[in-house]
C-alpha cells in the first residue's frame, strides 16, 4: 500500500471524522476504569490528528506509523501548536524499544489495514508487552455490518474547488473485507489543472466474539466492549465497535 500520495490528502479524507469524540471518549473511560497516568501510545497514528490532541489535553503522546510520509506531516502539525510529539516509523505489528505506557490506542478503524487473522494477534501481543500493569488498551473497528451493508459496491464522491474525489468500494478476497479504490483530483493552483492520484487500500475486520477470542488468547481481560462512541452493548447496524482491555493479572 502507497501512501506516498495519500499522506497529504488523508485529512481531506477525513475533514468530517469525529476526532474530538475519540478524545472523550478515551477520557471518560480512563476516569470510568481509574487510571491516573498520563503516557499514551498512539499506534497507527497517521497524521497526527489525535496524537495533537491528546497532547493539548495533557498526555505525554508518542507517535507510531508504519508510513513516513503520513509522519512528516503528523509532525508538522505537532511543530505548529508547538507540541514536542515523537514520532517513529515502526510497524504496529512487531513495535519494539518504547518502554511501557499507561494507555495504547489503535484509533480511526487503523486496526482493520491488517489482512491476517497472525498480524492483529502480534499486534495485540505487541501492545501488551509496552503497557504497564494497571494500564489500559484501546481500539475500534469497523463492524462486519459496516463492511457489508455500508461500503460494499458502493461510490461516494466529494467536489471541492481544491480537491475532490471518487471512492469504489468493492469485495475483498477475503471474508467481512474491501477494498476502496480512491481517485483524488487535487488543483495545482500554478496551472489551473488537476493533477490525478490513484490508491488502493484493503481493509478486513472480524466479529466481536473473534477479537474478544484473541484479546483473551495473547493475556488481555476484555473490561467492556461497546458501539459508536456510546455506551451502549453494539447492535445488528452499529457501524464502529470499541473494545478496551487490560492486562490479565497473570500477565503482571
Amino acid at each position: 500500500m502507497s501512501y506516498e500520495q495519500f499522506a497529504y490528502l488523508y485529512d481531506e479524507l477525513m475533514q468530517d471524522a469525529p476526532y474530538d469524540e475519540w478524545v472523550r471518549f478515551v477520557k471518560d473511560k480512563l476516569k470510568k476504569y481509574q487510571v491516573d497516568g498520563k503516557n499514551l501510545l498512539d499506534l497507527a497514528c497517521g497524521t497526527g490528528e489525535l496524537s495533537v490532541r491528546f497532547a493539548k489535553e495533557g498526555f505525554s503522546v508518542v507517535g507510531i506509523d508504519l508510513s513516513g510520509d503520513m509522519l512528516a506531516v503528523a509532525q508538522a502539525k505537532a511543530q505548529e501548536e508547538g507540541l514536542q510529539i515523537p514520532f517513529f516509523e515502526q510497524d504496529m505489528v512487531s513495535i519494539e524499544g518504547h518502554g511501557e505506557f499507561d494507555i495504547i490506542g489503535i484509533f480511526c478503524d487503523s486496526l482493520n489495514y491488517l489482512e491476517s487473522d497472525r498480524d492483529v494477534i502480534h499486534t495485540f501481543s505487541s501492545a501488551l508487552h509496552h503497557l504497564k500493569d494497571d494500564g489500559i488498551f484501546f481500539f475500534d473497528v469497523h463492524s462486519t455490518y459496516k463492511i457489508a451493508e455500508v461500503f460494499l459496491n458502493q461510490t461516494f464522491v466529494s467536489t471541492e474547488d481544491q480537491v475532490s474525489y471518487i471512492w469504489n468500494s468493492f469485495p475483498g478476497e477475503n471474508p467481512n473485507s474491501v477494498e476502496h479504490e480512491l481517485s483524488f483530483f487535487v488543483l495545482d493552483e500554478q496551472t489551473g489543472k488537476y493533477n490525478r492520484y490513484d490508491e488502493l487500500h484493503i481493509q478486513r475486520t472480524y466479529p466481536v466474539e473473534q477479537y474478544s477470542e484473541w484479546l483473551a488468547e495473547v493475556g488481555f481481560e476484555l473490561l467492556e466492549v461497546c458501539a459508536d462512541f456510546d455506551n451502549i452493548q453494539p447492535q445488528p447496524n452499529s457501524e464502529r465497535i470499541f473494545f478496551i482491555a487490560k492486562k490479565k493479572p497473570s500477565f503482571k
